[in-house]
Parts: structure tokens; sequence; C-alpha cells
């Protein structure tokens, strides 16, 4: 259509301006479901590798999706049977616990200790604060009425966190089964001429992604095997649940082991659970394991799954956990490693040509 006056051209600049941000509210409603359906490909990417390896020993691919998601079940079954009991228990013997260590932080032994540590601190008056504070806080119904909100609030966000596990799981099956149908129903959306070679590279850079989620979760249990192993040789309070939250943080590329082990040896430093020996042996012992997992256990293991420089990987878990969070600092890497592979086998060769 040729646009001959003003006023079509504000209409369809109005209507193209409204298409816009018709598109950006809607992706902003759908964010979580978006996040949803991106957590389950990515799953689905990484089980994928294992089906394909039961399918290359004359299993049917349905037998091998039932095996790989029963095999996912009962590992998921079996973890929540042996830590949650566990981690409710140790969790109820802190509560029980908060009273006796309120007490040692003011009793004065603990006082003349930390004054020894601070001297350039009234520690004496810092301790009085914060029980003035606490006193208060007590006392102010309307203070009571916010936390019994944000325990309301918590627990509904524990729910929201179950029903997203349940969805993400549901669709993690139903994109493992279609996994194949997916792709070819993707490369018929491409020119005949240039299929069998996008073909090929989609299957390169799935393999990649599926062999980097394999390669996260197996640093991640070993971290979580040998924290627990390691924790219940020093004695360390809520052994079980620490080594939990080292495994669950693992996962988390680069900072994920940094942070367990910082909140672990917090733990241990707790007046009334550990001690600063605990905590001190803790401390070496995660310095010397993330130097282990850092040239030991993770270049044997994510060389093999991964090929992206050590910069790079940095740089695109730092962008991805500040875009997406936690899931983008997930993807960032296997979505690095598929830029590189692209540029390698597409641009690069494209520019050889010219």
């Amino acid at each position: 259509m040729k646009i001959q006056n003003a006023f079509r051209i504000g209409l369809v600049g109005t209507l193209g301006v409204g298409l816009g941000l018709l598109i950006l509210t809607s992706i902003a409603s759908l964010s979580t479901i978006i996040t949803y359906i991106g957590a389950a490909l990515f799953l689905a990417l990484g089980l994928d590798p294992a089906v394909t390896w039961l399918e290359q020993r004359r299993l049917p691919r349905w037998a091998a999706i039932l095996i790989v998601m029963l095999g996912v079940a009962l590992v998921l079954a079996a973890v929540v049977l042996a830590i949650v009991p566990i981690v409710v228990r140790e969790v109820g013997q802190l509560v029980e616990q908060v009273p006796a260590i309120f007490r040692r932080l003011t009793s004065e032994d603990w006082v003349d200790t930390l004054q020894l540590w601070f001297p350039l601190l009234d520690i004496e008056t810092v301790i009085g604060d914060i029980t003035t504070q606490l006193q208060k806080f007590v006392s102010d119904t309307d203070k009571i009425t916010e936390l019994l909100g944000g325990v309301l609030q918590f627990v509904f966000a524990v729910g929201g966190a179950l029903f997203a596990g349940i969805v993400v799981f549901i669709l993690t099956l139903y994109f493992t089964a279609s996994m194949n149908y997916m792709k070819r129903a993707t490369y018929q959306l491409v020119p005949a001429s240039q299929r069998a070679r996008f073909a090929d590279l989609t299957e390169q850079i799935t393999q990649s992604v599926g062999r980097y989620v394999m390669g996260q979760a197996s640093l991640a249990a070993c971290n979580g095997v040998l924290s627990f192993i390691f924790l219940s040789i020093i004695d360390a309070p809520f052994s079980a649940a620490l080594a939990f939250l080292a495994f669950l943080l693992s996962l988390v590329p680069l900072v994920g082991t940094l942070t367990g082990s910082v909140l672990i040896v917090l733990v241990c430093l707790i007046p009334g659970l550990g001690s600063p020996l605990t905590a001190l042996v803790a401390a070496i012992y995660y310095i010397v394991y993330m130097q282990i997992e850092a040239y030991v256990l993770s270049p044997n293991i994510m060389n093999r799954a991964v090929k992206v420089p050590g910069a790079l990987v940095v740089i695109a878990a730092l962008a991805g956990g500040a875009l997406l969070g936690v899931l983008g600092a997930l993807v960032a890497i296997p979505v690095a490693a598929a830029a590189l592979l692209i540029i390698k086998q597409v641009v690069v060769p494209l520019q050889n040509r010219r």
C-alpha cells in the first residue's frame, strides 16, 4: 500500500507501536510460562543423550524414555526420602537451640571474646541495642502481623515452587518424548538446499547442551557426596542439610560452589553449633576442593561437553545470571558454546568464501 498523506503515516506508525507494545506486554505476562518451557526444554536436552544411548542398545524410544524418566523419578524420590527427614529433624534441633544460642551470644564470656576480636567496637553496647530492638519487635503487634504475613508468603512460595516443579517435570516428559518430532518439524522450515547442514549443526548443539547438563549434574553430585562425608567426619552441625545445600548450589556454574562453601563455613562458625576450629577445617577443605574441581574435575568432565574459553564462560554466566537469574546462569554456557559452534562452522567458512 502506498502511503499518500500524513494521516496514513500516523495511523500506520501508531498501529505499529501498538502492536509492538502488545507483543512486549504479552511476553512479560507469559514470562513465568516461558521460564517453565525453557527449563523443561533444557532438561529434556540434558536427558536426550541417555535416551539416545539406550536406543542404540536396540530399545524402542518409548521404552528408553520410560527407563530414563523412571530413573530420574527414583533418584529424586531417594534424595527426598533420604534428605528431607534429616533436614526436618536438624531444622527442628536448630529451632530448639535458638534460645541457647541467644544466651551464648549474650553471655559475659562470649562478650569478652568478641571484645578481644574487635577492640574498636563497644560490644556490650551493640548487643544491648540488638536486644532492645528484638524486645521492641516482639512487643510490636504490627511487626508480628508483618512477620506472620511473611511466613504465609513463604508457605505460598514453597507451594508455588512445588507446582512449578510438577509443571516442569510434565513438560520435560513431553519434550523428551517428542524431541525427534520437534527436530524434524524444525528442519522442514529450512530450505532443502540447507536442510542437511542445518540438521547436522542442530544435532551438534543439542548434544553439546545434553552433555553439559549431565556434566554439571555430575559435578554437583560429586560436591554433595564429598561434602556429606567430610562434614560427617568433622562432626559439623546439620551435615546432611549442608551437603544437600552444597549439591543444589553447585548446579549453578562458577559461583555456586563458592557460595555453598561460604554458607557452610558460616554455619560451622555459629556459637553453640560449631566452633572456630570446625569452621577453619571446613574452610581449608573447601578451598582445596574448589582447586581440585577447577583444575581436575571440571576440565575432565566439562571439556568433553562444551569447549568454551574460560573468559567467555565467566562472561556468559554473569550475563545470563543478570538477565534471567539462576536459569540464565545455567543456560548461558551452552548458549555460548552453540554461538561459538555457529561462528566456527557457518560464519567463518562463509567469510572465507568471499
